[in-house]
């Protein structure tokens, strides 16, 4: 069994024991979490399409830990301008562990 799920305005494939990094969210290490953006929940043979979420479905999954990624270095050049700028980012991510799929 599976689900799609949206949260941070990406979607998620979540299967129950899959931990899965997503945008932060606002939750402490070890907290519950209820995803209740369900898109698609599926059990192999049956397949509920939500229009366009699934109704009364909900994924529930426990917070591992709060990271930031890699930095991510942009580069600016202009040639023969002597323009040359340099930025860097570094995202903030909540890795989750599914617990339990919820069906409607």
């Amino acid at each position: 069994m599976y689900a799609i799920i949206r949260t941070g305005g990406r979607q998620y494939r979540a299967e129950v024991g899959a931990i899965i990094d997503v945008e932060r969210l606002p939750y402490e290490v070890g907290a519950t979490v209820d995803l209740t953006e369900v898109l698609l929940l599926t059990d192999g043979e049956k397949a509920v399409v939500g229009r366009p979420l699934v109704e009364g479905a909900s994924v529930r999954a426990t917070v591992v830990d709060q990271y930031r990624a890699r930095k991510i270095l942009v580069w600016k050049y202009r040639p023969k301008k002597r323009i040359r700028r340099r930025r860097g980012h570094r995202q903030y991510y909540t890795r989750l562990r599914i617990d339990q799929i919820n069906p409607a």
